[in-house]
């Protein structure tokens, strides 16, 4: 297996990946969050046909053809938010190749996704992908690392996963993947401006919104980059935000791949934020 993922079981019967022609639901249906990212959606959606430009030779939106799933993310495990507040968001950077490309969920392992947030069904598959990295939604047999860690820790600590988005909730601040000719990630602060006219105003305008939908104390970045561009985003746009930052949980740490979640555990619980103890 490549880098950051590995083999799993399947378990259940996987839901069906639908063929490239077949069309996804985009309806955003009744919540403010999911309406908020179907406008970042439509917004980043030109990048695809930018690509390959520089080094990125693969550009995907997981929020188009896995947006049936990212819908009911928001709709199913934001409502406590809507409804009453978070504590915190934490906040990502881009999605994974094993983990949100997959299932449209941000650090969305797939497993975890049906085991734990108990979301599954249809993926679409994008028309151009790398082959080694191909887009198999429920049906893949690799798990994310990162996705592994953080809703690994958020099952150890909290059980049920009503206990944890009473609390929190977790976004991506850029929807996009991009990859290049090998299939590695690249990030988007690596990514050509020519590629990314636009979408950080895009993914500025999601945060912002999102943000007052769920009115956390706390912006909390998983990892320096993502805490970084909420860091901007509330000193440009004025918000009541603090903002903090954990440990990323990807492999290619060597603090996180010590102990990502007794680590995380320390600096959630100096942010004022603590998660309880691991079952």
């Amino acid at each position: 297996p490549a880098a950051g993922d590995a083999p799993r079981g399947r378990g259940r019967a996987p839901a069906p990946v639908h063929a490239d022609a077949a069309p996804v639901d985009q309806d955003p249906g009744p919540s403010p969050l999911a309406r908020a990212a179907a406008t970042l959606r439509d917004a980043v959606d030109p990048v695809l046909a930018r690509a390959p430009l520089g080094p990125v030779e693969y550009a995907l939106n997981p929020l188009a053809y896995a947006w049936p799933i990212h819908r009911a993310y928001l709709e199913r495990w934001g409502a406590p938010g809507l409804a009453g507040g978070v504590e915190a968001v934490l906040l990502g950077m881009n999605p994974g190749p094993w983990g949100m490309a997959q299932t449209g969920v941000p650090f969305g392992s797939p497993d975890l996704v049906a085991e734990l947030l108990d979301l599954r069904g249809p993926v679409g598959r994008p028309a151009r992908t790398h082959p080694a990295r191909p887009i198999e939604g429920f049906e893949g047999r690799r798990t994310e690392v990162s996705g592994q860690r953080l809703w690994g820790g958020v099952r150890a600590c909290f059980g049920a996963p009503e206990r944890f988005f009473a609390r929190f909730f977790v976004l991506n601040y850029c929807p996009l993947v991009f990859q290049t000719a090998s299939g590695a990630n690249v990030t988007p602060d690596k990514a050509p401006a020519a590629l990314m006219a636009g979408v950080d105003e895009a993914c500025d305008a999601h945060l912002a919104a999102a943000l007052a939908l769920l009115r956390p104390r706390t912006v909390i970045g998983v990892g320096k980059w993502a805490a970084d561009q909420a860091a901007r985003v509330v000193r440009e746009r004025g918000l009541p935000q603090a903002v903090g930052q954990v440990l990323h949980p990807s492999p290619a740490s060597p603090a996180a791949n010590r102990g990502w979640l007794p680590a995380v555990r320390v600096q959630l619980a100096a942010l004022g934020h603590p998660w309880p103890e691991p079952a």
